[in-house]
């Protein structure tokens, strides 16, 4: 399960997307922090079927998680050279041209 908000907005679709138990967690480094809020990625939750329409149809993407990001790399959305990782945990941004 992922945890995704879909954002429209002038004709761009905007994705916020994470693992469904990254939800309500803070990930911490030496020089980030992010807080994978309800506000920013908590519309809904859904499907791995649901998920891939979503990264093929959106023009920009934010992704934090192993399986959304293992999802996305499989479907050749996004490149494993995007990939950071916060705290262990890898997060990805994607925009589509």
């Amino acid at each position: 399960m992922f945890s995704a908000r879909l954002i429209n907005n002038n004709n761009t679709r905007l994705l916020n997307i994470c693992d469904s138990d990254l939800l309500g967690k803070t990930i911490i480094s030496e020089k980030l922090s992010i807080k994978i809020s309800e506000s920013h990625y908590g519309e809904k939750l859904i499907k791995k079927e649901e998920a891939v329409h979503l990264l093929k149809k959106c023009d920009n993407i934010n992704m934090v998680g192993e399986e959304i990001i293992s999802l996305s790399i499989d479907l050749g959305v996004g490149s494993e050279n995007g990939i950071k990782k916060i705290d262990g945990i890898p997060f990805l941004i994607v925009f589509k041209m």
